[in-house]
């Protein structure tokens, strides 16, 4: 495969050029008990950028706001050249109902508390974080759209939403003549690839690209844990380590530890890290632009950015899907059966061309 940072890509429906893989900096600040401290979240936006890499992401909340205040020293002086993407809808204070979510006070204000703290006049991308399922889809559409004719958002995108939602905004949008939404960010990765029943055809079809985050279900697939892992007794409920998140988001399961297994011995054949293959299964899937990396030390983001060099054989994707497989449900299984195939196209060869 071989990638650079530097191998730019376009983003969705629109001319918007970013790296191949995303610096997430979800990482920055230590202020959820675990992260990079300044000096290290320095080093690690540094060497991303000097590789070539443009395209940075964050979001309102993310370490109670220590993310983006970083970002916006780091930026200074480069802010031109890079994509920055943020997001709203996060409780921002506890109590006050309209400091999270979709509707448009929580927008306009979220939007001008990231501006500040990012030391910026404005905001490449702006996500919808989380769908709240209160707010009408026009008043998100509008909002966005208002903001992008106030030059304060540049393209607005949607992430952790229904498929037939995100489906529903780009047709309004595209009839309003409303700012189109550009991409789609989903958890994608080898335990988590049910994004493939709806998601990421709907994001093709529809003329958005998919941004996965947790392409490493959180660390998992790096080898990090073991069975003992699996035993409630050895991990503190709430000790404030990535573990104990991990825990308590159900992502310390058998199966999930055999996809690290397979994961494992792939690495071991290619001579490559888990960590490694795992990023550069992602990219294999020709709707899925640029993974975010949620490197916490130097090590960690060298060691990811290696990804871009990862190629497998037939036989090594076909035991990492083999590994991973999960059930399509309906009606994906059935519209994929040979019985199906059958009846609605018998013997015909039929070529699609997209």
């Amino acid at each position: 495969m071989s990638l650079t940072l530097d191998t730019y890509r376009l983003l969705g429906r629109s001319g918007l050029r970013v790296s191949p893989l995303a610096l997430g900096a979800a990482t920055f600040g230590t202020d959820w008990g675990w992260g990079a401290e300044h000096a290290e979240a320095r080093k690690l936006f540094d060497t991303y950028v000097e590789r070539g890499g443009n395209f940075i992401d964050t979001a309102n909340t993310y370490t109670n706001g220590s993310s983006e205040r970083l970002l916006g020293e780091f930026t200074r002086g480069r802010r031109e050249s890079l994509v920055l993407a943020t997001k709203y809808t996060t409780l921002r204070r506890p109590g006050d109902p309209n400091s999270g979510g979709g509707n448009r006070k929580s927008l306009f204000t979220s939007v001008e508390a990231s501006l500040r703290r990012l030391d910026t006049d404005y905001i490449d991308l702006l996500y919808l974080h989380v769908w709240d399922f209160t707010t009408p889809v026009e008043e998100i559409l509008r909002g966005m759209d208002d903001l992008v004719r106030q030059g304060k958002i540049l393209y607005v995108a949607m992430s952790n939403a229904p498929a037939w939602q995100v489906s529903r905004m780009q047709a309004i949008a595209d009839l309003r003549g409303w700012a189109p939404l550009v991409a789609l960010q989903i958890e994608y990765n080898l335990i988590e690839r049910t994004g493939e029943r709806d998601l990421i055809p709907m994001a093709r079809e529809m003329g958005l690209d998919v941004i996965p985050y947790s392409p490493l279900a959180g660390g998992v697939l790096t080898g990090k844990y073991s069975r003992d892992d699996l035993t409630a007794a050895n991990i503190a409920a709430d000790d404030g380590t990535r573990k104990s998140f991990n825990s308590n988001l159900g992502l310390l399961t058998e199966r999930n530890l055999a996809i690290a297994d397979a994961v494992q011995e792939v690495a071991a054949e290619t001579g490559r890290t888990p960590a490694q293959v795992g990023l550069a299964w992602t990219l294999r899937n020709p709707g899925v632009t640029a993974p975010i990396i949620g490197a916490r030390t130097h090590a960690q983001l060298e060691d990811n950015l290696g990804a871009l060099e990862v190629d497998f054989t037939t036989s090594q994707l076909a035991r990492l899907d083999e590994a991973s497989a999960f059930e399509l449900g309906y009606p994906h299984a059935m519209l994929a059966s040979d019985h199906v195939r059958s009846v609605t196209s018998g013997d015909l060869r039929i070529e699609t061309r997209r």
